[in-house]
């Protein structure tokens, strides 16, 4: 219902839609999206039904195979990160406008994140002292590294909300996929927290990552 109803459906529509372009087999196919006829308030997305085996995760083996290869195709519109429309991982809509750099994306997105947390929950003290030191040393210090001295950052098409409620079983098939995405073009191993290293051994190249210490 509203406005963050009409867009998060639009959100889930245009990121399926661009999952389905690279992975057709590892979600399911959009439909189409809109507002009630006789509810204009209300609104709907469609897309194809599966059936899913219950209380049953994934295979990690083909699941993060399907995951690296739609984390290896850098298909971002001139090679920039961010996504042509808001996506919501949740309730939190997220900030994808676009960017030529992943240091710059991935700061504007948590600002936009810090920003979204204080209208909700009100300021909190203690954690704004410790933002400057996050945006002016810490985040530079880690991910500036990996667009520097001639290295780049190919975007890529991330599912943006990955986790166990999101992925499933085809009865029938066996066959892994992944719905309700949030999804925009990142760095290649961005929400890629539990599945990681099996999706490193499949296809991603790895990042070269110094102490910082």
């Amino acid at each position: 219902m509203g406005f963050h109803g009409r867009e998060a459906l639009k959100g889930e529509f245009e990121a399926t839609s661009a999952i389905f372009a690279i992975k057709p087999d590892f979600c399911p196919e959009p439909i189409a999206w809109g507002n009630l006829r006789n509810q204009p308030d209300a609104h709907f997305y469609l897309c194809k039904f599966y059936h899913f085996v219950e209380d049953t995760v994934p295979d990690p083996d083909p699941f993060c195979h399907n995951l690296a290869e739609l984390h290896s195709a850098h298909s971002s519109p001139e090679g920039r990160f961010g996504f042509h429309c808001t996506t919501y991982n949740g309730n939190l809509p997220q900030d994808n406008t676009w960017s030529d750099g992943w240091e710059a994306f991935f700061a504007n997105g948590l600002r936009h994140i810090l920003k979204v947390r204080d209208e909700r929950a009100g300021p909190n003290a203690e954690l704004d002292s410790l933002l400057p030191a996050l945006f002016e040393k810490i985040i530079p210090r880690l991910l500036r590294p990996l667009e520097s001295g001639g290295r780049k950052i190919q975007p890529s098409l991330v599912h943006g909300d990955l986790w166990c409620g999101n992925a499933a079983v085809v009865k029938g098939t066996g066959h892994p996929i992944v719905f309700d995405p949030a999804s925009f073009y990142a760095h290649n191993e961005c929400t890629l927290v539990g599945p990681l290293p099996r999706v490193q051994n499949n296809m991603l190249t790895r990042v070269d990552v110094r102490r910082a210490w």
